[in-house]
């Protein structure tokens, strides 16, 4: 069996858009094609392309502006970031696809832990699976305290246009500070198999993101299928 996969389709966006920037096509100051045009042209949906263009804002290649568009910036100075998946799940806009169900539950106990509440405390689950060329590609579960939850839309099952991060700050205020992150290889759950339609290992995240303060807002853990992503970081050696 061969062990080239093919990289995520928000990664080949990405690395189309980068080489364009490098090559002088997109200079410094130019707006990106919107994103209606770079779904048309990479054939690819919506959340995709909003995915790639949020990591490479992150990485600093371009700047994006609400309600105006994205503007190239340049190649950044320094290697780019390493890849967060905590923070992109936080980031990323919703489809109307992607969101399976959104519930009240008693927490787990390993939720619970890293919410600093006691075991089977009501929480609000928000799952949703994400999918690459028709496939399932991601499981991913946001758990919020309900204090946090209540009075915005993450209780409800609609899409977050703006995705989780952008909806809490514009409704609550709530800004994120850091993100804790453990990544495992490991057993899908038998629900994360049954969402996958696959019981092969996952590379697991699980992510807890803190205010200034310290205090965990949510907790977001999300099953891979190990075929359909990879991570890379660039880092110097001294």
């Amino acid at each position: 069996m061969s062990m080239d996969f093919a990289p995520p389709k928000y990664a080949q966006v990405m690395k189309a858009i980068q080489q364009r920037i490098e090559a002088g096509e997109y200079a410094p100051g130019d707006m990106l094609p919107s994103e209606t045009q770079l779904v048309r042209e990479f054939a690819v949906g919506r959340t995709t392309v909003v995915r790639a263009l949020q990591t490479l804002a992150m990485q600093g290649w371009i700047e994006r502006e609400h309600g105006r568009g994205s503007f190239v910036k340049g190649r950044p100075d320094s290697p780019p970031d390493r890849v967060r998946p905590g923070l992109a799940v936080a980031e990323q806009a919703e489809s109307a696809e992607s969101v399976t169900e959104v519930e009240r539950v008693a927490a787990p106990r390993h939720i619970a832990r890293l919410l600093s509440v006691a075991e089977r405390t009501p929480v609000i689950a928000r799952r949703r699976v994400t999918k690459q060329g028709g496939r399932p590609s991601a499981v991913e579960t946001l758990w919020f305290p309900l204090e946090i939850a209540l009075g915005t839309d993450v209780d409800k099952p609609g899409p977050l246009r703006h995705g989780v991060r952008q909806h809490l700050q514009a409704v609550k205020h709530l800004r994120f500070d850091h993100v804790t992150e453990r990544l495992t290889a490991r057993n899908p759950t038998k629900e994360e198999a049954e969402l996958l339609g696959s019981p092969k290992p996952v590379l697991g995240v699980l992510a807890t993101v803190h205010d200034a303060a310290g205090t965990v807002l949510l907790v977001m853990s999300a099953a891979l299928p190990g075929d359909l992503h990879e991570l890379q970081d660039v880092y110097q050696v001294s």
